[in-house]
């Protein structure tokens, strides 16, 4: 019984698991640089139509391409203080 317990909290807390930084923040501070549409390349911040690709591959290859990098994006996407769950995060917000 404790056992199930257990793995019954933590599933919870994995699924409750959230950003520890704003995505805003996140993304005026390392993302910006190149999302604001001066790096071609790179998915500009409100641009759906450009995400909907990128977001079709899923959120956890993306946050593998931020973490590892992936092209001109370096490795961490210059926030080397973010966790995957900001990185979702800010993706989210960027490609709304």
């Amino acid at each position: 019984m404790k056992l199930l317990l257990l793995a019954v909290s933590t599933a919870l807390l994995a699924c409750t698991v959230q950003a520890a930084q704003e995505p805003e923040a996140v993304f005026n501070r390392s993302c910006g640089a190149c999302h604001n549409g001066q790096l071609p390349m790179a998915p500009r911040k409100g641009d759906a139509a450009v995400w909907k690709p990128h977001l079709d591959k899923g959120m956890e290859t993306l946050v593998q391409s931020v973490t590892n990098g992936l092209n001109a994006m370096p490795p961490r996407g210059l926030c080397t203080d973010c966790s995957a769950e900001d990185y979702r995060a800010a993706i989210e917000w960027m490609s709304r």
